[in-house]
């Protein structure tokens, strides 16, 4: 079974610590520091609530509740840590995202969360029911960020975040 990501939402100091204790899991972002901290740790003496960013913990899955689905821009900042532990992607308010459905008779993951797409390579293939295969290309380079299954109408909807 593939490890998922994990992801860090920005929330209000209340959802993260209370007493000094943390409640949850979180990211506390001061100026260039970041602190990561779990249920139950105490909260370091230098961290300014009123100055500080707080990222809590969220179900990888809920990353599309972030999402202004219209317009493709983040409704928060995220942190999302790719299962290798090691790599993070930055997610800031208002970025802009590249959302691309999937749909049709059979489809194919070619890229996932996390690979970088160029502009131009197939992320994904599709086949109908003739029997064609359609390979679908992303038009800006960028970083596979989610794909969430629609379990309404079987397709999959890529979220890619694009390189300047």
């Amino acid at each position: 079974m593939e490890k998922m990501p994990r992801l860090y939402v920005e929330a209000p100091a209340e959802e993260c610590i209370k007493g000094g204790k943390v409640t949850r899991d979180c990211v506390i972002i001061q100026g260039s520091v970041e602190v990561w901290l779990e249920k139950g740790e105490e909260v370091p003496d230098f961290v300014e609530a009123e100055r500080a960013k707080f990222l809590a913990k969220e179900i990888y899955d809920r990353f599309y509740q972030y999402v202004d689905g219209t317009e493709g821009r983040m409704l928060a900042d995220a942190v999302l840590i790719l299962p290798d532990g090691r790599t993070r992607i930055y997610l800031k308010k208002g970025d802009e995202l590249l959302i691309l459905p999937v749909e049709g008779y059979t489809k194919t993951i070619i890229a996932n969360v996390g690979n970088r797409v160029r502009r131009g390579d197939a992320f994904a293939a599709v086949t109908t029911k003739k029997g064609e295969v359609h390979y679908l290309k992303p038009p800006k380079t960028g970083t596979v960020v989610f794909i969430d299954e629609i379990t309404s109408r079987p397709h999959y909807v890529y979220y890619i975040l694009p390189e300047e």
